[in-house]
């Protein structure tokens, strides 16, 4: 089994865990976890495809449809040549409570295809993407699965995929995927909605623990979309930005790092490598770096338990996903340190797409202010539950997001009852 599946089946493993707690706290029934921890559907599909130069290659594809209780399965597609579909199963899983624990009217989805986009032309990415999509008309649409991009996987991607699907059914479908280009129906403000939805949290807490944002030095690990965008918007809010990262390293400036330049250069470098707007620094001591707030905002795991006893931050949002393993989640309780999880922290990006389904299917597109706007009151209102839940039982934010999100999946289930 390659690195990446072993990877992705220990935060599978981590996800299992924490669902496991906030259900003994729920006094869940042995029967009710047992149709929570099993997918509901699991594809897969082969892909044949004809290379620019004529050979024949055949690519494996799949997609998790985990839970339908609340709505259509709603998660991204992946395009890597690591996906398994224990990787897709354990990120579908994670959709569900994401969706959940925001109030969106969705389960949880997640697909990918085994192939390496860098490899290939545009004109294969197009065949491959068609012939994906057509494995699956039968089964994804917009009140049954609705895609969304990944990794690997872009807006243009995204219009593939609707075309395709469109010409099988016989009509234009613009909601049976999110993400796509603005011009045939996706959404203003997508493309910033996770980093905004980190950086509104954010705020938030900072704010109930009486910190200014001028007062507040930020760190932030990895400058990819949701990294960049939330050191954006955090310095315009007045943050000092003191810390960013990425593959080639950590930049450190106490004076406060100029994020749109650190933009900028990772934009015509493709990575931050050379950049001289802070001192060097090691990626693990740049998360212990003195800070009031940490963000990873890049992998999986990368705040261990040998990590976690090195940090300096009052408060950790996860702008990544899983980015913290389950023992150092007991030490930063232990030490009284918040952490906002992943299924909070990161939602921004699901509730956006919520957003462009809703206005696929009303023929009728709203402003980017209001996108933004519905975004921090979808978000906020629900982080304040997250939060009550927290304080009533005595529990880590994470732990009382799974126990919101479980308990509304319960209660869906349980109005709708049990088809047998």
């Amino acid at each position: 089994m390659s690195t990446a599946a072993i990877r992705d089946l220990s935060v599978f493993g981590e996800a299992i865990a924490y669902f496991n707690e906030a259900a003994s706290l729920l006094d869940l029934g042995l029967g009710i976890r047992n149709i929570l921890t099993h997918p509901t559907r699991q594809i897969i599909v082969s892909i044949p495809f004809q290379r620019d130069n004529g050979e024949i290659e055949v690519y494996t594809g799949y997609r998790v449809q985990y839970n339908f209780t609340r709505g259509p399965a709603k998660g991204g597609i992946r395009y890597h040549p690591g996906v398994t579909l224990d990787e897709v199963t354990a990120l579908a899983f994670w959709m569900t409570w994401k969706c959940s624990v925001v109030d969106l009217p969705f389960g949880g989805g997640k697909g990918g295809v085994t192939c390496d986009p860098s490899t290939l032309s545009v004109g294969e990415l197009e065949r491959i993407t068609r012939r994906y999509a057509a494995e699956l008309v039968e089964v994804i649409g917009p009140n049954k699965d609705v895609p969304a991009p990944d990794v690997g996987t872009t807006p243009q991607i995204m219009a593939w995929f609707m075309d395709t699907y469109s010409m099988h059914v016989r009509e234009a479908v613009p909601g049976v995927v999110t993400g796509k280009p603005i011009e045939i129906g996706g959404s203003r403000g997508r493309v910033e909605a996770t980093g905004r939805g980190v950086s509104f949290v954010t705020l938030d807490e900072l704010e109930r623990l009486g910190i200014k944002p001028l007062q507040a030095r930020v760190i932030v690990q990895g400058f990819g979309n949701v990294g960049s965008i939330t050191a954006k918007f955090l310095a315009e809010a007045g943050c000092k930005v003191v810390g960013i990262s990425d593959v080639t390293g950590g930049y450190v400036n106490e004076r406060g790092i100029d994020v749109p330049s650190a933009m900028a250069y990772a934009q015509e470098h493709h990575s931050l490598d050379g950049y001289r707007g802070g001192d060097r620094i090691d990626n693990d001591a740049l998360l212990g770096a003195p800070c009031d707030v940490l963000i990873p905002a890049a992998l999986e795991n990368v705040l261990t338990g040998e990590v976690a006893r090195a940090v300096q931050a009052k408060l950790i949002v996860e702008g990544a996903n899983g980015p913290t393993a389950p023992d150092a989640d007991a030490i930063f309780r232990r030490r009284g340190i918040d952490v906002i999880p992943d299924i909070v922290a990161n939602a921004g990006g699901v509730i956006v797409s919520y957003f462009e389904w809703v206005q696929d299917r009303q023929g009728f597109f709203w402003k980017e202010p209001d996108v933004n706007q519905r975004l921090r009151e979808q978000l906020l209102d629900n982080f304040k539950l997250v939060r009550e839940i927290a304080r009533a039982r005595g529990v880590s934010y994470r732990t009382a997001a799974y126990m919101l999100a479980i308990q509304r999946v319960v209660t869906t289930l349980n109005m709708r009852g049990m088809y047998a």
